[in-house]
């Protein structure tokens, strides 16, 4: 056993074979029988650990950009409750055969008072180091690479990358951290599998089985997967509150399972835990798949629907008769979203403190009084590209949400100073706010709002016709603000 487990850590021939055979394979020194006695008696505690020790290149193939030379290329943190970097990697070797190479070894383990530490200390040691860090830790000794796989290190995790075999290392994955509680991935809560393109239904089957404290899954980009891939997680992870699927073009709908429909008893109503779904570039989602993603996700608190062309003011009525408790909602892009869909989306009231309708060409002055009405609490309202809204609809709003912090009205070419006046005179605590090629926007309106909105943080005057002279009056009076600007004269 200690002979075999002299294979190099970085080894590249044999990563891609099975689990067992990373132990299996031979390497060019031969044992005699009584170093393989004592390499037997020295690691007969450590046996089960490195049977089911996983090879880097399950993870990430040998020239990709996720692993080199055996090493993890990010450099993200990891924490108790953070995250880190689905690397993993063979036990180091239990020798070292070289005379010169033993007496450093012996000479720095006799200096190494950091082995004096108890497990859980080292543990909380682990926590605070990036993840790159914590893969070398597991390359120093037998101890280290058990503390290194520690479970409570690995409350998360997170693979990149267009090439990578998602479905397989999230199964090697799930094994490695199942070892102690078979088949049950107790502490992990996240994963992160954004971008890799490779990943299907088999890959987020083994998370459900496996994952059942799931909290956090994140999968955007990942357009091989399908409904009944997200049906199984959410009917397998009753704990999931936050779910990304944005560009996942073939989503339509989340929903129970028929057969975890079945067993739910009437009281629990059929519902889903989801608060965060992310929605958005789900293409084909229509107001009948909205109507059943309400219907069961009621407790759903940020909803992000961006590029979903194919929802209607009908789809926002349905949301609004079950999800009650909505505060972020994004529905920019959404072409057939009208002022009715506004009227719908205003019974909210001043739950909603975020809302985007970027885009939404259908919405007029008339939406826009709808939302000042009944949403005064808002504090995000993004309505560039509505070219019904006038100084009218801005009129309104400043003067009933007046704790608004950010506004973006770019690309509305109706407001002017007018508008910007109103906005100065009552939005006080204003910190964002985007003029984008606002047309009828002078110098004049610039230098009211500076002269009122102090907290102004970012102001964002492309394509509009001001001088440098207002540019220098906003700079003067707001020192924190950021320009955003196409003056050449000013800088």
């Amino acid at each position: 056993m200690g002979a075999n487990n002299g294979k190099q850590y970085g080894s590249e021939g044999k990563g891609s074979s099975s689990i067992s055979s990373d132990v299996s394979s031979s390497t060019d020194h031969t044992p005699t029988k009584a170093q393989k006695n004592a390499a037997t008696s020295e690691d007969s505690d450590l046996s089960m650990r490195t049977l089911s020790t996983p090879s880097p290149a399950l993870i990430f193939p040998p020239n990709s950009p996720g692993f080199q030379n055996g090493r993890g290329s990010s450099t993200s943190s990891s924490s108790v409750t953070g995250e880190t970097v689905a690397m993993v990697h063979s036990p180091p070797p239990t020798r070292l055969t070289h005379p010169l190479i033993r007496l450093a070894s012996k000479h720095q383990k006799e200096q190494a008072n950091i082995d004096r530490l108890p497990d859980h200390a080292m543990i909380q040691i682990f926590s605070f180091l990036p993840t790159n860090q914590l893969c070398r830790c597991a390359r120093v000794c037998r101890r280290w690479y058990n503390l290194a796989w520690d479970p409570r290190l690995w409350r998360t995790i997170r693979l990149t990358g267009e090439t990578i075999n998602v479905d397989r290392a999230l199964k090697v994955l799930t094994r490695r951290l199942c070892q102690d509680t078979p088949n049950v991935c107790l502490m992990l809560e996240t994963v992160i599998v954004s971008g890799c393109r490779r990943l299907t239904d088999r890959g987020l089957y083994t998370i459900a089985q496996c994952c059942p404290e799931l909290r956090r899954l994140e999968v955007s980009g990942c357009y091989n997967i399908s409904n009944e891939a997200v049906f199984d997680v959410v009917s397998l992870c009753p704990n999931l509150e936050h779910l990304d699927v944005s560009g996942c073009s073939k989503v339509t709908c989340i929903s129970l399972t028929r057969e975890a429909s079945i067993k739910l008893s009437p009281l629990h109503g059929k519902q889903i835990s989801i608060r965060y779904l992310d929605m958005t570039d789900c293409f084909v989602l229509e107001d009948e798949g909205l109507h059943t993603i309400a219907a069961h996700c009621t407790q759903l608190t940020h909803l992000y629907l961006r590029r979903c062309v194919r929802i209607t003011d009908e789809g926002l009525r349905y949301l609004m008769i079950y999800c009650t408790s909505i505060k972020e909602l994004s529905v920019s892009d959404c072409r057939f979203v009208s002022d009715f869909g506004m009227r719908e989306i205003a019974k909210l009231e001043s739950r909603l403190r975020y809302l985007s309708i970027a885009h939404c060409g259908r919405i007029t002055d008339v939406g826009i009084r709808y939302i000042a009405k009944y949403c005064s609490k808002l504090r995000y309202l993004n309505a560039r590209g509505c070219e019904g809204i006038t100084d009218h609809g801005v009129e309104y709003l400043a003067k009933n949400c007046t704790k608004l912090k950010s506004l973006d009205i770019g690309k509305c070419p109706l407001v002017s100073d007018t508008g910007l006046e109103f906005l100065a005179l009552n939005c006080f605590n204003l910190k964002r706010l985007s003029l984008k090629s606002c047309e009828s926007i002078t110098g004049q309106g610039l230098q009211i709002v500076a002269a009122n909105c102090f907290d102004l943080q970012m102001l964002n005057v492309q394509d509009c016709e001001v001088s440098v002279d207002a540019l220098r009056f906003v700079k003067r009076h707001c020192k924190r603000c950021i320009i955003e600007h196409t003056n050449p004269a000013f800088f």
